[in-house]
């Protein structure tokens, strides 16, 4: 099921889309409001308390800039004002030279998540997984020694076009294009630290709230972007999270 969250004039809706067509969720279950998918305007399918990435994440990337692959999950914040959704632009700070993509997978919690134990199903606490573009000023990143402010200027967290929950993190691909082409193309059996355990790793040093989302890592080929770009991250069986850049 792909879940989106739309609007039309000031009303925000969340909705399941069928084909060309977008169906109004009404207590978890499809009501009878439908709209052409042409005629609303899709928003971020999620509203999170935290953003929650994890860096190098695949060990090619980890290479590619010089640093050894972690030997624990390597997590940092980024604020949730970042968020922009899909045809939303991606706007260059003054501040940096060096603003670079970052395809990743977005998974999304579903349910209150919290110091799970080994026995414990982490994937039971998802509700789904969207694609997400990690934009970095990679020189401020190299400049402060830390990640906060290059990863949180506003625009720099796409994110959409919606929510899939019927996916297989274990067997799909992540692509980046810049003006079509590729950047980026790595499968998600590549992370050093997969799905399940990043989930059980995090709620046991934060609790997970529904809608939170827990940005997965990128694959090698990054790179900068510049005005007048257009950069898509697309995941097979979710869709394409397309943003301009200015």
């Amino acid at each position: 099921m792909k879940v989106c969250r739309f609007q039309i004039g000031k009303e925000i809706f969340t909705g399941t889309i069928n084909g060309e067509s977008v169906t109004v969720l009404e207590n978890n279950s499809p009501g009878n409001q439908t709209y052409p998918l042409a005629e609303v305007q899709l928003i971020t399918p999620v509203t999170p308390s935290k953003i929650v990435c994890v860096g190098r994440n695949y060990a090619d990337h980890a290479a590619e800039l010089g640093n050894e692959v972690p030997k624990e999950p390597l997590l940092f914040l980024k604020a949730p004002s970042a968020l922009i959704g899909s045809g939303d632009v991606i706007k260059l700070p003054k501040q940096s030279a060096q603003v670079e993509h970052e395809g990743e997978l977005a998974v999304i919690i579903g349910r209150r998540c919290k110091n799970l134990y080994d026995d414990d199903d982490p994937t039971s606490y998802v509700f789904g997984y969207s694609c997400l573009n990690d934009v970095t000023a990679r020189d401020l990143q190299k400049k402060d020694g830390q990640f906060t402010r290059a990863k949180s200027f506003d625009t720099f967290c796409p994110i959409g076009p919606f929510i899939e929950t019927d996916f297989d993190p274990e067997n799909g691909w992540v692509t980046t294009r810049v003006n079509g082409s590729i950047r980026q193309k790595d499968k998600f059996s590549q992370m050093v630290f997969p799905v399940d355990f990043l989930i059980r790793y995090i709620s046991n040093m934060m609790t997970l709230m529904p809608g939170d989302v827990i940005a997965t890592g990128t694959p090698a080929g990054v790179g900068k972007i510049e005005a007048g770009d257009v950069c898509e991250v697309e995941i097979d069986g979710i869709g394409i999270l397309r943003n301009p850049v200015q």
